[in-house]
């Protein structure tokens, strides 16, 4: 169960009896209580707050209380609705339950049914939030910040329990595959929000023209297809941490709009002219270079400099090998749950030191996944490894100074097509060759069946 703030409650009636009842005897440790006494009182108030239930009377002295609860269920859709009505004004209670309105109490109503009410519609709001927070976090606990001892690794845990407990932006920079996100979930883990959610959005995922809309959210109308309002990941991370990865993919339209909500911790929903605050732990992480990306006018220079105010370096796989027994194990474990217990034929760890590992951590457990699977009597032997660590189609470990012009260039591409697995336009574009001249380099090298690491 992901854990929620204190209840946050307003009550709008023109009767200062009924707001005085409520904010004295409703109001406890888990439950907070604000009142208005009229519709532009509650306007207000929603500006300043965000709020779970509002409780909302039909008769307010400067306007129609069922008026205000649709223009207000646009306005905060993350929010359940109860109406008090008198018994003539029941028909429009009515009506606005079928409009999305939670339930509605009439006058005169106990304390106990009030407050009853007020604990249904709340847990509903948790329930949609939960299911909502589900699909951007992921609440299992993280490795202990990483497995090994190598040095390098001992220095990111370093890092890691310093800035954690502080609320500055961390920038997590390193190769595809290193463990830029156990990083980020063992900050997360290891602050002062770690009750609150880790909101996660891979900024590379979605089409840049609805990046926007899924972070900041967005009002019914505000473009075509928008039919309802619409939080964004930053309602959802409010008082939590967001840990936005692929920082470098975010588009430029996009980036001077987190420049902003970095400097003043506001931001507006698309269609919205109200202003929102929000308070948020910030991570982001990327295997871009931003200082050139920044340079060459691909990414935003000022919020480079202001989301890299502390920088921790993930070290890829091949400058800490001295952690890949301790991270077999680790593997071997978390995937042997419902298999047979298997173990590495010596050969087989000899070859895992010897590779280079240009996929990383995620390669390394790729490769023992698949070795488990088709190990035969409990052991993982070389055939069971893909073609890249079998010793007939192993890449020299030589210096590469060592090695001609034409060797270099077929490790590259065979490395290039295992990145891309085996797609060879992808391949083409990132060798920045054309394909008809990369088939030929193929058949050169004799790579035509070449087909990547994951084929």
């Amino acid at each position: 169960m992901i854990a929620f703030k204190p209840m946050r409650i307003l009550v709008v009636d023109d009767e200062e009896s009924i707001r005085r009842l409520a904010q004295k005897e409703l109001t406890t440790r888990q439950r907070t209580i604000h009142t208005a006494d009229s519709a532009r009182q509650a306007c207000e108030q929603i500006e300043k707050h965000q709020f779970d239930v509002i409780v909302l009377d039909v008769r307010l002295p400067d306007g129609n209380g069922i008026e205000l609860f649709e223009k207000l269920r646009e306005a905060v859709p993350d929010v359940e609705f109860i109406l008090i009505t008198g018994h003539g004004n029941i028909d429009s209670a009515v009506e606005a339950m079928k409009m999305g309105a939670y339930d509605y109490i009439t006058k005169p109503f106990t304390l106990d049914r009030l407050e009853l009410v007020i604990e249904k519609a709340y847990q509903r709001v948790c329930l949609q939030r939960e299911n909502r927070l589900l699909r951007h976090t992921q609440i299992s606990q993280p490795l202990q910040l990483f497995i090994g001892r190598s040095s390098a690794i001992q220095g990111v845990q370093r890092l890691i329990e310093k800035v954690a407990p502080t609320s500055v932006p961390v920038l997590i920079t390193g190769e595809s595959g290193s463990g830029k996100d156990v990083v980020a979930r063992a900050i997360h883990c290891r602050s002062k929000r770690a009750e609150q959610p880790l909101i996660i959005k891979n900024c590379g995922a979605s089409q840049k023209e609805i990046m926007r809309s899924e972070l900041f959210g967005y009002l019914k109308g505000a473009f075509t297809g928008a039919s309802d309002s619409q939080e964004g990941l930053l309602s959802l991370a409010h008082e939590g941490t967001l840990f936005l990865d692929e920082i470098g993919e975010l588009p430029i339209e996009v980036q001077a709009a987190l420049l902003r909500l970095l400097e003043n911790h506001t931001y507006h929903r698309l269609g919205d002219k109200n202003e929102r605050k929000v308070d948020i732990r910030y991570i982001f992480a990327t295997n871009r270079n931003l200082a050139e990306e920044s340079r060459a006018g691909n990414f935003h220079e000022a919020l480079y400099h202001r989301l890299n105010v502390f920088q921790i370096n993930v070290p890829p796989l091949r400058e800490r090998k001295d952690d890949i027994p301790a991270l077999i194990d680790y593997f071997l474990g978390l995937l042997g749950e419902g298999r047979p217990p298997c173990r590495l034929a010596k050969a087989v760890m000899e070859r895992l030191m010897d590779y280079d590992w240009p996929g990383n951590v995620r390669e390394l457990r790729n490769v023992i996944e698949r070795g488990m699977i088709l190990a035969e009597n409990g052991f993982i032997t070389p055939d069971t490894l893909p073609r890249e660590l079998n010793d007939e189609n192993r890449e020299i470990t030589t210096d590469p100074a060592l090695l001609s012009m034409a060797e270099l260039e077929k490790i590259h591409i065979r490395r290039v097509l295992d990145r891309t697995a085996g797609n060879r336009s992808q391949a083409a574009d990132l060798l920045g060759i054309g394909r008809k001249t990369l088939y030929r380099k193929l058949k050169e090298y004799g790579l035509e069946n070449s087909s990547g690491f994951l084929s």
